[in-house]
């Protein structure tokens, strides 16, 4: 079983007991966060795309820790002018281990009268 879901803006393909890193969230670590922009549910090949999201599907997960990525150098040069730019930073990120994917059973929908 997996699941496409939107985490901080981006959509990430998550199974149980995955590790993922997303943009930095504002939780704590050891805290469990859920996701309930979920796109798209597969399981035993059976698949479940939302219209944007699958109704009663939710993916559980829990912070392990923040970290930060590694080094990005923004390098700016105009030639024979002699302007060069040079900065960079490190992005934060929050680790996420995927606990669970929850789905609720919808009830079977009825045939129309005309």
């Amino acid at each position: 079983m997996y699941a496409i879901v939107e985490i901080a803006g981006q959509q990430f393909k998550v199974q149980k007991d995955q590790k993922v890193y997303v943009h930095r969230l504002e939780a704590k670590e050891g805290s469990k966060v859920e996701f309930d922009q979920v796109l798209l549910l597969e399981d035993k090949g059976k698949v479940n795309v939302g219209a944007p999201a699958v109704e009663g599907a939710k993916v559980t997960a829990k912070v392990e820790n923040h970290v930060k990525g590694d080094k990005v150098i923004v390098f700016k040069k105009k030639r024979r002018k002699g302007y060069k730019k040079k900065n960079g930073h490190r992005q934060e990120f929050t680790e996420l281990s995927i606990t669970g994917i929850k789905v609720k059973k919808q009830p079977a929908a009825k045939a129309k009268e005309a």
